[in-house]
């Protein structure tokens, strides 16, 4: 089955008003009409309005970084699939290695924010991934498998029809290290297989996505493997020169 690529920009928390208008305006007008892949770009939560304005009716997807695993209520400093989906987002990252490292999020937070996501009509990027120590430890797949589960536990394989999965290896993320292509698609490849065992259909079509420390001189071999879908892109998407090859690379 064919995958159409997803390449997503991840502006963390970086940029001004005005540089983000710049760099949406800037990649826009680098787009081809006829890219081969998806891109999406998930800038600060208190620029997307503007991105949303910017953005309506071109072929460049919004996103958040993040979903609050409530509808509504006394949650100080969350924001809403609700409210994202009434400013057009089409994404929403859950789980990122930085949201479950420096923040603490457990897999059962990350689960439930997923389903918010999926329930409200906009698509989850679940990012799984190992750190350097669990990698050295040999942890990896079980690593994997527990991020992974507890989603397949809370919402289902079948949910991750409408969802994207995006594999970071922690020890890569803005560390300049890059995974090998041969370790990208090992492990891009398990999780394929993780999720053939339960919805073989599913499986086929899912979207796994690369995040770590892609470039535009790795990002030919990375999105050149069989289960690479694309990729999460952190530091580079901050240039729309770098985004864009990275995104006509896929």
């Amino acid at each position: 089955m064919a995958r159409r690529p997803l390449v997503v920009g991840n502006w963390k928390m970086n940029g001004t008003r005005a540089s983000a208008k710049a760099l949406l305006a800037d990649i826009l007008a680098g787009l081809p009409t006829d890219a081969r892949a998806e891109v999406g770009v998930c800038p600060p939560a208190v620029f997307i309005p503007e991105a949303a304005e910017a953005l309506a009716g071109k072929p460049v997807l919004l996103g958040a970084q993040n979903v609050a695993d409530q509808d509504e209520g006394a949650y100080t400093g969350e924001v809403s699939a609700p409210m994202l989906r009434e400013f057009g987002c089409a994404l929403a990252i859950v789980g990122h290695s930085e949201r479950r490292l420096i923040y603490g999020e457990s897999d059962k937070l990350i689960a439930a924010r997923y389903g918010k996501a999926i329930a409200h009509g906009i698509t989850p990027i679940l990012c799984v991934g190992e750190t350097l120590e669990q990698r050295e430890q040999g942890s990896t797949f079980a690593v994997i498998d527990q991020q992974l589960g507890a989603v397949l536990e809370a919402c289902g394989a079948a949910s991750l029809r409408k969802a994207v999965i995006a594999y970071e290896p922690v020890w890569a993320i803005g560390t300049g290290r890059t995974a090998t292509p041969e370790q990208a698609q090992e492990v891009h490849a398990y999780i394929r297989r993780q999720i053939a065992e339960r919805e073989p259909e599913v499986a086929a079509s899912l979207r796994i996505l690369y995040g770590g420390s892609v470039k535009p001189d790795n990002a030919g071999a990375l999105f050149g493997l069989p289960d690479v879908d694309g990729g999460l892109i952190g530091g580079a998407s901050l240039d729309a020169k770098s985004f864009l090859s990275i995104s006509l690379a896929a």
